[in-house]
């Protein structure tokens, strides 16, 4: 197919497993099973190298070292290939399509994450049709950017959200057009696509040695448990509020906190609890006080993408001014301006 290589990288997951007595486990001979699959094909695919990791990631325990890791692996054979297909689990594929977008800005080549639902194996999997179809878009010349490819839709990886654990179509971009739908033909939304950059501007930090964690606001939490989180030093929060933006303000304790933590270099990060829309922390009185705290609203980005992209400024060395300021600044599509 049009001459071009891929590599393939496959770092773990579903697609990979086979039915133990204990449950879903690596199975024996993936390469194996993967080229007499491929085999099947004829001539429609590109012509691909797999590279296997050893030990495969249960992408449940997949950390940020394991997305830096993934990132410099496709770094360092960048010039190898004409694109990328990365087989990866589901419970945190969009973590990691929103890492690599971070880690590998400027791309002008494909990176496409992919897996399935149900094993490579198994009956009914929907293994085969993702993976082919992300191989065939990989080769197809139209894509530059980190993108996620599952049940007919391509997404923006960074603009890419898991919503159900047993449909074939788990994952969806809510605040961003998907990229593709692919039927019968392979239909490109141009106008959504990142244009071929002029130059690559990869970052590849050490991820790891910062602390990022959430504080999903609900009815009735009480201040101590905040208090309790940030009593571990996290480098940056993810607030979940309500709404637009919204916490509650009763108790104005929660504020006073905040913005200590604010005060002590914690970059403070709202998004909504709502897939879709942005949040806008100032909309309600009840956000109003986020603000005063030193809370930065983080627009339409998915819960996923910031988390990720809170990683990757911290590890660039940024101080939490800087890092406040970039996390509002667009790197690779995740946010819209």
């Amino acid at each position: 197919m049009n001459g071009k290589h891929i590599g393939l990288i496959y770092t773990g997951g579903t697609v990979g497993m086979t039915m133990t007595a204990q449950g879903y486990a690596p199975m024996q001979d993936f390469a194996g099973a993967l080229a007499q699959l491929l085999a099947s094909t004829g001539e429609t695919l590109p012509r691909y190298t797999l590279h296997a990791y050893p030990v495969p990631i249960d992408s449940a325990n997949a950390t940020p070292e394991d997305w830096r890791a993934i990132g410099g692996d496709i770094a360092a054979r960048y010039n190898d290939y004409d694109g990328f297909v990365v087989l990866h689990g589901t419970d945190t594929m969009a973590y990691t399509a929103a890492a690599l977008s971070f880690m590998l800005q400027g791309l002008r080549k494909p990176v496409i994450v992919t897996g399935s639902q149900i094993p490579l194996g198994a009956a009914r999997s929907d293994a085969p049709q993702n993976l082919i179809t992300a191989l065939q878009l990989a080769a197809s010349g139209r894509i530059n950017e980190v993108a996620v490819y599952f049940n007919q839709r391509l997404l923006r990886g960074n603009r890419t959200t898991k919503l159900s654990t047993e449909s074939l179509g788990a994952f969806d971009s809510p605040n961003y057009p998907r990229l593709a739908e692919v039927g019968i033909h392979a239909r490109f939304n141009e106008a959504a696509l990142l244009p071929r950059a002029a130059s690559e501007r990869f970052e590849l930090p050490a991820y790891g040695r910062h602390v990022v964690l959430p504080i999903r606001f609900v009815p009735g939490m009480p201040v101590a448990a905040v208090r309790a989180l940030l009593d571990l030093k996290p480098h940056a929060v993810v607030l979940q509020c309500y709404g637009a933006g919204s916490a509650p303000d009763r108790d104005p304790a929660l504020m006073e906190m905040l913005a200590r933590a604010n005060e002590a270099g914690v970059v403070l990060a709202a998004c909504s609890q709502s897939p879709h829309g942005q949040v806008a922390i100032g909309t309600y009185a009840a956000g109003a006080g986020m603000t005063a705290a030193g809370v930065v609203g983080a627009r339409d980005m998915t819960f996923e993408a910031i988390v990720a992209k809170l990683h990757h400024l911290l590890a660039t060395g940024l101080p939490p001014e800087s890092v406040r300021e970039a996390l509002l600044r667009e790197l690779s599509g995740e946010l819209t301006a």
